[in-house]
């Protein structure tokens, strides 16, 4: 078994890889994202909407131009101003420990797990205490959860609205390559400005407007995405 509560004499030598990618168990193509973080994932990537299994919108955050791809991720690490809590998290997970009260796991098997002798971000202090790893990734962990517990009621109201409408993208990466973005929906601006007051004020109560505005702001990222995969200044 793999996958085992986490804590500080067992796990004291653990360190989580600095070089990041596919190879360290990092995402491509997409990432979920979560209403509390949309106004720092707007900064980078464009937010657009999907459905899980049980037909709720899922947001999510887009890394590359196509599902093999993350433009954001290399050995240097990730080059972006934020990373999506379920990127931050890593090997890190809430499981149920043999108190049956929630605790942190941590999945050894997982690829951003460094080898012994490899150089990475140790998850404890040398005398004690989280070092700076653990305390992202707990801080990760708490927000999922509590983008968990609302994501039914903000699927609720965007769809009573029709705020989530779906948009095919045309992305012109040169004068020979366009790439299709099919089946995903998104929040437009326009949308957002026939809504009514009432419908507003709603969204406000919720907290959920702030978000809304941050995912129609986010779409301005999409062409920043052919420029970064182009190599072109930001």
């Amino acid at each position: 078994m793999t996958i085992a509560p986490l804590d500080s004499v067992s796990h004291a030598d653990v360190r989580l890889k600095a070089a990041r990618g596919a190879q360290s168990g990092d995402p491509l193509g997409q990432i979920g994202v979560y209403a509390e973080e949309f106004v720092l994932v707007q900064r980078e990537y464009p937010i657009l909407f999907t459905r899980d299994e049980d037909d709720l919108l899922q947001p999510i955050a887009i890394l590359g131009l196509t599902a093999q791809e993350n433009l954001f991720a290399s050995d240097r690490g990730w080059q972006a101003r934020y990373i999506p809590a379920l990127v931050r998290r890593g090997p890190l997970m809430i499981g149920r420990a043999r108190s049956e009260d929630p605790a942190v796991h941590i999945d050894m098997a997982h690829a951003r797990i460094a080898a012994d002798g490899q150089d990475g971000y140790p998850l404890f202090l040398e005398h004690g205490g989280q070092a700076p790893a653990l305390v992202d990734a707990v801080d990760a962990l708490q927000l999922i959860h509590r983008g968990e517990g609302i994501r039914a009621a903000m699927s609720e109201i965007f769809q009573r609205h029709e705020l989530v409408k779906p948009l095919p993208i045309s992305i012109n990466i040169d004068d020979t390559t366009t790439i299709q973005f099919e089946n995903f929906s998104a929040i437009l601006p326009e949308t957002l400005a026939d809504l009514s007051a009432e419908a507003l004020g709603e969204l406000n109560s919720a907290g959920l407007l702030v978000p809304a505005v941050m995912a129609a702001h986010s779409l301005g990222n999409i062409n920043a995405l052919a420029d970064r995969r182009q190599g072109r200044p930001l």
